[in-house]
């Protein structure tokens, strides 16, 4: 498993907007073959912070996903409504909850 967690901050004016392309993208995200999870987390003491939680099957997977046209049209409508730069770590699965 292929696993990507993505810390944002976003700009206090900015969060419903960013909500609303991040939910269209992660909706489109959730139908590809490739993919297991992909999960959007809004902090509760700061509502300007989101995690996502993004599980593929393989490393390609997750390369294929960034060459989507709904993820380039997140990258393009999200990216500005950020404060800083998004943070990206990598990791791979040692024990998983089996639903």
């Amino acid at each position: 498993m292929y696993i990507i967690l993505v810390h944002s901050h976003i700009l206090p004016e900015h969060v419903e907007r960013f909500r609303e392309v991040t939910l269209q993208n992660a909706e489109a995200s959730r139908g590809e073959e490739g993919c297991v999870r992909f999960d959007v987390l809004q902090q509760a003491d700061d509502p300007t912070r989101f995690t996502f939680i993004e599980m593929f099957k393989s490393e390609a997977d997750a390369a294929s996903h960034r060459e989507t046209p709904h993820f380039k049209r997140w990258l393009r409508e999200a990216i500005p409504l950020m404060g800083e730069e998004r943070t990206r770590v990598v990791y791979r699965d040692v024990s998983l909850t089996e639903n």
